[in-house]
């Protein structure tokens, strides 16, 4: 009797185990949807800007981003930079926040910018990514 009762247990070990097992692969087969994952590597403008500067300035560029609250300095209106320079895009200005070269306190120090060295690190790639992220915000310049 008592070897019985080790068979049945060990059937039923076996039938769970079997239950599992069939579990897993079906898991393992199961499909999902796909979604295309966007290039990090993008020099699109307006693409650039969304990665780097939506999260303080904001979709629009008027400072008021998710983040601006948080922060103790009051966020630049990026679509005033012309008005505020006499109607002239100040793009050298620009191209140094962007770089590092000028500080700006939001940003952290030239030592250590909060992005400014993403874009050094990585050479060209790094320049157009500057260069189209000017160009855009030269577009929303009211």
């Amino acid at each position: 009797m008592r070897k019985l009762g080790s068979q049945i247990l060990i059937c039923a070990i076996t039938a769970t185990l079997a239950a599992f097992a069939a579990t897993s692969v079906y898991a393992q087969t199961k499909l999902t949807k796909a979604e295309n994952a966007k290039s990090a590597n993008t020099s699109k403008g307006e693409d650039v800007y969304r990665q780097f500067c939506a999260v303080c300035h904001g979709p629009d560029a008027k400072g008021k981003g998710p983040a601006a609250d948080a922060l103790k300095v009051k966020v630049t209106d990026l679509t005033q930079l012309s008005r505020q320079n006499n109607g002239k895009f100040p793009t050298l200005h620009v191209k140094n926040i962007l770089t590092g070269v000028d500080a700006v306190t939001a940003h952290g120090n030239i030592d250590m910018p909060i992005w400014g060295d993403t874009f050094k690190s990585i050479g060209a790639s790094g320049q157009m990514r500057v260069d189209a992220l000017m160009e855009y915000l030269q577009k929303l310049q009211r």
